[in-house]
């Protein structure tokens, strides 16, 4: 492994003070010191890497107790967010179709209307079957719900700057796009100028 010296962040959680931040240099090895001593009255510290890195150790995921510091760990961190990744394009894109599911429910009801000189005419009415407590709408909140969520997640993924978790961020991503993202429908509009 090669390391880099550094620049992180110092952030006091100490209660009697405003939370001071202060610049240090990251020692060669790279060490993550994110064991927080509880939540006395002393001075707790946690260091966070500002650049980006590939470590393996006292690597932090998401919540306090899911921490890496194997190889293993890593490995298997790697494939959950790689799928986590996939399968929010994957919410995206099933996203869409549902939506456009629903519109696809979208009547059109003719009816002959009698016209000038005893002519009959067609008249078309249009029928939105949508409302905002149907199971579509309820259905479209809650994937709506689940998408913000992992879109956070992923966000702050990527936020921990540990190269192994940001690449499996962005392959997961473009993964899904490509596994998820042929069945959309691109439908261009010719009076659109602003592509």
């Amino acid at each position: 492994r090669a390391f880099l010296n550094i620049p992180v962040i110092k952030m006091s959680h100490d209660h009697h003070t405003n939370g001071s931040m202060l610049p240090t240099m990251h020692p060669p090895e790279h060490h993550h010191s994110m064991a927080v001593p509880g939540h006395g009255h002393g001075s707790d510290m946690m260091m966070m890497a500002m650049t980006f890195h590939f470590s393996y150790e006292n690597v932090p995921l998401l919540f306090s107790g899911l921490v890496i510091n194997t190889p293993g760990e890593m490995a298997g961190a790697f494939v959950a967010v790689f799928f986590l990744a996939m399968f929010y394009e994957g919410l995206k894109i099933a996203r869409e179709c549902l939506l456009r599911k629903s519109q696809v429910s979208i009547r059109y009801n003719s009816m002959p209307v009698p016209g000038p000189n005893g002519t009959i005419l067609m008249e078309t009415h249009k029928t939105v079957g949508q409302q905002m407590l149907s199971f579509p709408h309820l259905l479209q909140t809650v994937l709506h719900i689940i998408q913000v969520v992992v879109s956070y997640f992923l966000m702050l993924i990527f936020m921990t700057y540990n190269g192994y978790l940001c690449i499996a961020v962005a392959a997961g991503a473009g993964m899904g796009y490509f596994f998820f993202s042929w069945k959309k429908a691109v439908v261009v509009d010719i009076t659109e100028h602003c592509h």
